[in-house]
């Protein structure tokens, strides 16, 4: 039998990671099991001094994940530096058994440039991880071309 008691659902807030969440919650559900909410805070462009500001809205985002399901124990947990090498060390911290987390879908130079924070926690991780694409196969959509913009036309 598969013992699942603690499942990690790390989230960007993303419409990937909103996905992964709905099976975080049915295996939560299926098993019993605690489900922990994890954000990575990794500092961005923001002007100087607003960190706190920043940081202090991203906690608040975070707290607002809560199951409709009372049942379901929940805990948040806010951590900050590289989101995939947080994740993990977190997981194997705690011994979870499972992380759920969505992926973007990036392929090619996309994945090359931007990394992947799912493959990297699959590589690394102590435990079992669902990975979750969004229904119907949906990837990333490539950048339109900018076009030009007539001034005075």
């Amino acid at each position: 039998m598969i013992r699942v008691k603690t499942i990690l659902y790390p989230t960007d807030f993303s419409s990937y990671s909103n996905s992964a969440y709905f099976h975080a919650l049915g295996l939560a559900e299926a098993y019993n099991a605690a489900l922990t909410i994890l954000y990575v805070y990794t500092p961005g462009e923001v002007p100087p001094g607003s960190a706190a500001a920043d940081k202090q809205h991203w906690r608040s985002q975070l707290e607002q994940i809560r199951p409709a399901n009372k049942k379901i124990p929940v805990k948040h947990v806010f951590l900050e530096g590289d989101a995939a090498a947080e994740i993990v060390r977190y997981a194997d911290e705690v011994a979870v058994d499972v992380i759920v987390l969505g992926t973007h879908g990036r392929t090619g130079v996309d994945r090359l440039v931007m990394g992947s924070v799912a493959e990297r926690v699959m590589r690394d991780s102590p435990c079992s991880v669902l990975v979750v694409k969004l229904p119907g196969g949906h990837r990333t959509p490539a950048p339109a071309p900018c076009e030009p913009v007539v001034v005075g036309a």
